[in-house]
């Protein structure tokens, strides 16, 4: 075998043989390249797929903060118009900042200290953290999967604005005021009542 290799590099076919080798080297490496960018590819593809997911179901529970808001306001205009002489009534709330929701993160954090040094006595420190986060998912009867929420921030609640068919009685105003504001925990300069039409 080391004398057919040594005849391969010698003789007249020299620069063909040398050609097809590198030939077949560059193969070789370009092969390794694409198959190792391919899992890594993959890879990266599953963290945005799954990072994707995850702002997705959080989207999804602020959604349903913001049906929140306007529940309250149905629930505000049915109550409202139990009250004597206040007749029907619309509510509309207004916001100073919207609802988020603040989940649950599982963290895995590693870090490394590395000392080097060299021949001269000189010393060097490398420091490496890594972090990763994910949202902790819990899954639902359906199948369907849903994050797990660390708090729930409501959204701050600015004013009140009603229209009021009693509105145009000032007793019935004060009352309506005074209930807008028990409900919501708004002061009661912040709430403006109208009379409807």
């Amino acid at each position: 075998m080391k004398d057919k290799l040594k005849n391969m590099f010698t003789g007249k076919r020299k620069n063909e043989n040398l050609v097809v080798l590198l030939v077949l080297v560059i193969i070789v490496v370009i092969s390794i390249n694409y198959i190792w960018k391919g899992e890594n590819n993959k890879k990266d593809s599953n963290a945005q797929k799954s990072v994707t997911q995850e702002d997705k179901n959080v989207k999804e529970v602020s959604a349903e903060n913001t049906d929140d808001s306007a529940e309250l306001e149905k629930r505000l205009e049915n109550i409202l118009s139990k009250i004597s002489g206040v007749g029907e009534t619309k509510v509309m709330i207004t916001y100073a900042e919207s609802s988020s929701v603040e989940p649950v993160y599982d963290e895995n954090i590693k870090s490394s200290n590395t000392v080097e040094s060299d021949k001269s006595g000189g010393t060097r420190s490398i420091s490496e953290t890594n972090n990763q986060k994910q949202v902790i998912y819990k899954q639902n009867s359906d199948g369907s999967k849903e994050p797990i929420t660390k708090s729930l921030v409501s959204p701050k609640i600015e004013g009140a604005i009603i229209a009021a068919k009693g509105a145009s009685n000032d007793d019935i105003k004060a009352k309506i005021i005074e209930a807008v504001g028990a409900a919501t925990g708004i002061s009661a300069h912040k709430i403006q009542v109208f009379e409807m039409e």
